[in-house]
């Protein structure tokens, strides 16, 4: 014989409701504060607590930066022909469409063009939400069309970095996308236009090795990894350990790799400050 016997679901009482909508609260991945997501927002996705600087996606980058939050995208339409028709747990042409459904991008860089500070300029912000940010054929093509705008409209170029690198998944051919915009770059800068590389957490791979270490301002936001190789790479290769704050962008701008590190919050009012130095 049972010692105790179920309720009817009837006669139970019901779970009070949570009248707290979900994604109302977001933690802090630094001081692990639990914030209201709505105020992070106003904060431009910036830790009011510590400062912790939230990742964002790329048209978000894009309202912060434009003059009225309006700018022009062009070059939307590109999308990789997977060349390899590679294929590991899952094929590649999947991680595509998924990619697609996730950030509303055909690849991970989003080109536009608007005014910031009343100045017009080219910019191109990587999306990290599209397959970590990788640099595969058509990330290659669209920075290499946005410096060719550049050149023919007589523009600033501004390129906002946040990636793991070049694309596994295009094999060599990823790879073949940093000399192509090193190339292009050179003649941006045989044109004497400005070229202000922001580099956001995270900047690895091909692409710190290639354009985003090539500006003539190199820009980086608080606490950014940048690297080549990952950190724990390196000490397996080296056996050693790394300084405190190895490939963090503070570390980087004592050792001369960055010119200067800016908050997120006072972005938009540094480049207004940089282009008026550049263009006037």
């Amino acid at each position: 014989m049972a010692w105790f016997r179920r309720q009817s679901s009837s006669l139970a009482p019901k779970p009070a409701e949570s009248r707290v909508p979900e994604g109302v609260w977001v933690k802090c991945g630094s001081c692990k504060e639990i914030l209201y997501r709505r105020d992070v927002l106003k904060n431009l996705s910036v830790c009011p607590k510590c400062a912790f600087h939230f990742r964002i996606g790329a048209r978000e980058r894009l309202d912060m930066l434009f003059d009225g939050e309006k700018w022009e995208e062009f070059d939307s339409g590109l999308v990789s022909s997977d060349p390899l028709g590679f294929e590991d747990n899952r094929p590649y042409a999947d991680r595509l469409r998924a990619g697609k459904a996730k950030t509303n991008a055909y690849d991970a860089l989003v080109s536009a063009a608007g005014e910031i500070g009343g100045r017009r300029a080219i910019v191109g912000a990587m999306e990290y939400a599209f397959i970590g940010g990788s640099m595969g054929v058509v990330v290659g093509e669209k920075v290499t069309r946005c410096i060719e705008r550049s050149l023919v409209e007589r523009l600033p170029l501004i390129v906002i970095s946040c990636s793991g690198g070049a694309r596994m998944m295009e094999g060599t051919l990823s790879l073949m996308q940093m000399a192509k915009i090193s190339a292009a770059l050179a003649r941006l800068h045989k044109a004497r236009l400005p070229f202000i590389s922001i580099l956001t957490d995270p900047t690895t791979g091909g692409v710190t090795a290639s354009y985003a270490m090539l500006g003539d301002l190199n820009i980086a936001e608080p606490g950014a990894l940048i690297g080549f190789a990952g950190p724990r790479v390196i000490e397996q290769t080296i056996r050693q350990k790394l300084p405190e704050g190895f490939q963090r962008s503070e570390f980087l701008v004592d050792h001369g790799m960055l010119d200067m590190v800016v908050d997120r919050r006072e972005m938009k009012e540094t480049l207004v400050r940089c282009l008026r130095f550049f263009v006037d």
